[in-house]
């Protein structure tokens, strides 16, 4: 590969998606436009520091997200947003350095890899390559003219009758010389219909100093910008049904894939069924043979082997080891850990817990900050009071325990291994080894009060 740089667009305001949000933070499924783009360059073997982003309108947040998430890659502003060419233009410090300039839009979260790298392979055939594909309706894209040895391009308000005709467009993606196009970059004039400095124009002017120009033309189906809301939606779903193919060829069994949202980062194994209605985002591995209910969302969660999430559980930020159970109606969240055959039933919220081999928490419970050892049996309605108004506080539960139903752990506190607790106990202190911890009032019972109650209240129900 050749000494290469890749700018790429984003400083435009998107006005039509009509959104404070600029356009290429908008999501397409759970990661920003963007960064489909820099992921793209990156698989294509473009180096992070050689990747720059031109920012303009809405640029404090764009640089603050791909700072964060993109530490190499440099930030370029376009202050005054006065067309293609002006935007080239504005980063010039910059590319004048290297060989050679790709320019990428920003908005093109559809583009593949290998379509890159061919144009990436292309550099040092022509002064100038331009990304083209035949539009099925053209629009107000650029029309590209071709003639004998040399590629131009006429922006649709620009364009006669006859050239609205053509269908191979312009995709606003181009490979450069550098030289080249420091020759004619501060030739380019904004006599047009918009009063902008296109960066279209730089074919022209190469092709009047007797420079190569040519295309490379692509599919349609990669070159699709965002513009709108309703844009940004089809991408969505063209992104969506990709994952989703690609691992179902990979041997993952998807009931309804009408119905399911994958993100690009997800992992998951053969034999994997995912149920209707099921979303995974973020950075997740699913392992072979797991099961994932209906109504379930896991996010940036790590999945053992045969693990079974029977429905409608919501796990984020966790980790479920091989042949545990979570769900239906759980939360698990915040570093919570389940190890091997362990369970978080009904109703139940796992809040940056550990969760020991074989340990159930079946139904209606809350473990916040809390350690589980193997075999423990958590009774229904049991939680852990972690939290004392200014500091959050560990519960310790060792092996072998069992925790009648209704008990409340008022950290920080301790049950030692083999140690239970009677039903409705609050537990405040150490319950030592092999030992039931009790903590409520002592029963009373009255005699005859219900009858005495009882005529009381027909009394008073007669004298109303």
């Amino acid at each position: 590969m050749s000494n290469l740089c890749v700018l790429i667009m984003a400083a435009g305001k998107g006005t039509r998606m009509k959104s404070a949000l600029p356009k290429v933070l908008q999501p397409v499924l759970d990661r920003p436009i963007i960064d489909y783009v820099i992921s793209n360059a990156q698989s294509a073997g473009i180096m992070p520091e050689n990747i720059g982003v031109l920012v303009g309108s809405g640029g404090e947040l764009a640089e603050q997200h791909i700072t964060r998430n993109f530490q190499s890659v440099k930030i370029l502003w376009q202050h005054e947003q006065l067309g293609t060419g002006h935007a080239v233009k504005s980063a010039r410090d910059w590319w004048k350095n290297y060989d050679d300039l790709v320019v990428l839009n920003g908005d093109l979260p559809l583009m593949k890899t290998e379509s890159l790298r061919e144009l990436v392979s292309s550099a040092g055939k022509n002064d100038c390559t331009v990304i083209t594909f035949e539009a099925e309706n053209p629009g107000a894209y650029g029309r590209i003219l071709r003639g004998e040895n040399s590629v131009s391009i006429v922006e649709y308000k620009d364009a006669s009758e006859e050239q609205r005709k053509i269908h191979e467009v312009n995709a606003g993606c181009y490979i450069f010389k550098v030289k080249s196009l420091l020759a004619v970059i501060d030739s380019i004039n904004n006599n047009n219909s918009q009063n902008e400095y296109y960066i279209t124009d730089a074919l022209a002017l190469m092709n009047e100093k007797g420079m190569s120009t040519g295309a490379l033309i692509l599919p349609e189906k990669e070159m699709q910008g965002v513009n709108t809301q309703s844009e940004l939606a089809n991408v969505t779903r063209i992104k969506r049904f990709e994952i989703l193919e690609r691992l179902m060829n990979n041997g993952v069994r998807i009931v309804d894939p009408e119905s399911v949202y994958i993100g690009e980062d997800a992992v998951i194994a053969r034999d994997v069924v995912i149920m209707p209605n099921v979303q995974i985002w973020g950075r997740c591995i699913i392992g072979e043979g797991s099961y994932i209910g209906s109504g379930s969302i896991i996010t940036r969660s790590v999945l053992g082997s045969h693990v079974v999430v029977t429905a409608y559980a919501v796990i984020e930020n966790s980790i479920l080891s091989d042949d545990s159970k979570a769900g239906p109606f759980c939360y698990i969240r915040d570093g919570s850990y389940l190890e091997e055959k362990a369970f978080a039933g009904k109703f139940v919220e796992l809040k940056n817990s550990h969760i020991g081999k074989g340990s159930k928490v079946p139904h209606l419970s809350y473990m916040g900050d809390a350690t589980l050892g193997h075999d423990v049996n958590i009774g229904a309605g049991s939680i852990t009071c972690n939290y004392d108004g200014e500091r959050k506080n560990k519960t310790f539960i060792g092996n072998n325990c069992f925790v009648g139903s209704n008990t409340m752990f008022v950290a920080p506190v301790e049950l030692s291994d083999g140690a239970a607790t009677a039903a409705g106990s609050v537990i405040t202190q150490r319950v030592p080894e092999n030992s039931l911890g009790v903590g409520r009032a002592r029963q009373k019972n009255i005699a005859d009060w219900s009858l005495r109650n009882r005529h009381h209240n027909t009394t008073t129900e007669g004298e109303k």
